[in-house]
């Protein structure tokens, strides 16, 4: 039921790019002192997954649907200089980071409830 409803899928891709970050962001921090490893991070949301699909509409008035499926979500090299080993990582970078993929889930967490509220709404039950 909730795969058919648009705000439910733009909350689990949202979702899913912030625990794929996260991944990310977690395993540059694990190899922060690895020579020669260099730092990836995830694009942001709106970048990597792509909106609009082309739907046949009735009425010039109608908006189309966005379809949230994953599109170009790949992991890229940032542009953090190097260290004499070698290594990309910035650990105060990767904090910041960390940050905003907290916010990132309490966005998604925040649709998901939006959702389900406006869904008990439409059931009469508060």
């Amino acid at each position: 039921m909730f795969e058919n409803i648009q705000m439910m899928r733009m909350a689990r891709a949202l979702t899913a790019h912030a625990a794929d970050r996260h991944v990310a962001t977690a395993r540059n921090i694990a190899n922060a002192d690895t020579p020669g490893y260099r730092a990836t991070d995830l694009g942001e949301f709106e970048e990597s997954f792509a909106q609009g699909t082309a739907l046949r509409v009735s009425d010039p008035r109608h908006l189309p649907a966005p379809d949230w499926t994953p599109g170009a979500a790949r992991l890229a090299e940032t542009a953090t200089p190097m260290s004499p080993n070698g290594n990309s990582v910035s650990l105060e970078e990767e904090l910041v980071r960390a940050a905003d993929v907290k916010r990132q889930h309490d966005l998604s967490l925040a649709v998901y409830r939006s959702g389900l509220d406006l869904m008990r709404s439409g059931l009469g039950r508060n």
